[in-house]
């Protein structure tokens, strides 16, 4: 099944459709760093550059388009529902790469969208109603949509993300994948010995094991079985109660790019070409691989199911 990656960053998502058989034909994002990354690790053509100054004909035609897409505010909730509700928005985006697919007369047969959790309940749930409206009454897709968290699939991180799967046919029964035990800790996944640099001094501890300052307050917590949320602010170094730490030969550290890496599922053969600054920000916004593979071998499975599925 031939996919197309719009947001595609490091390639989350990419790697774990790759590992179901599906076959990603052309990728884009429009941060440089995040595409040297991915040049780096996979064969797939990538193209640097902005989607929405990407023509249509530039696009090849595809089966399934998947993208963790950016979720902007929309800037105006109409009273009627349809595409000029998410104009200026990314999403709005992909709707016009797909209608323009179908009014050329190949209609993309899958859809697989991620977001963050709250996407479900942004402005009062307006925005997921008119995203839902858009799929369904706009491009003729049957949606399904739920949250998966990472540490429901083997990796020991708490990463609730919405997840929307779009199916142009309307026979489609899809359902989610079940959750698995977690057999694995965050402890399993540090490295062993890691640079000085990653360990913090006397002076920025006490700051970084603070409950919060002001009326921000929050439990500080360390040592973590599974590991908090990782965040493309990472490299900030903010505190416990928001990122994580832990100790090692008695003193405090901040996890390593390679120990983030493993918490989204990718394996040591994965090249990290960039700062560390630069790989914290790709692995805090990238999809976890293990979730985004369940997802794929379901979709899979839906698709032989409806004698669609092909090795194109």
């Amino acid at each position: 099944m031939r996919v197309v990656s719009l947001f595609s960053g490091i390639g989350g998502l990419d790697a774990g459709f790759e590992k179901s058989g599906f076959n990603i034909v052309w990728a884009n994002d429009f941060d440089k760093y995040a595409v040297q990354t991915y040049k780096e690790n996979y064969k797939t053509p990538i193209v640097l550059g902005d989607i929405n100054e990407i023509d249509f004909e530039d696009i090849p035609n595809f089966d399934v388009l998947i993208g963790g897409f950016p979720c902007q505010p929309f800037s105006m909730m109409g009273a009627e529902l349809g595409f000029e509700d998410a104009r200026g928005t990314l999403f709005f985006r992909i709707a016009e790469i797909i209608k323009n697919k179908v009014e050329s007369g190949f209609k993309p047969r899958v859809i697989i969208l991620e977001n963050v959790r709250s996407l479900r309940t942004h402005d009062k749930g307006k925005t997921f109603k008119t995203i839902k409206h858009i799929l369904e009454n706009d491009l003729g897709y049957k949606v399904f949509d739920t949250v998966l968290n990472t540490a429901d699939y083997g990796i020991p991180q708490t990463r609730n993300r919405t997840y929307i799967v779009c199916f142009a046919n309307d026979r489609a029964e899809f359902t989610f994948p079940s959750p698995i035990p977690l057999n694995q800790t965050l402890q399993d996944l540090l490295e062993p010995e890691v640079e000085q640099k990653y360990f913090l001094s006397e002076r920025v501890l006490p700051t970084i094991l603070s409950n919060g300052t002001g009326g921000y307050k929050a439990k500080s917590e360390i040592d973590l079985k599974i590991a908090r949320p990782l965040c493309a602010t990472m490299a900030k170094m903010h505190r416990a109660c928001q990122d994580n730490y832990v100790t090692q030969q008695g003193r405090v550290r901040k996890l390593t790019p390679r120990e983030c890496a493993r918490l989204q599922g990718f394996d040591d053969s994965f090249v990290i070409p960039v700062s560390d600054t630069q790989a914290y920000k790709q692995f805090g916004n990238a999809v976890t691989i293990n979730v985004a593979n369940a997802v794929a071998e379901k979709v899979r499975e839906e698709l032989e199911h409806l004698g669609e599925w092909n090795d194109d």
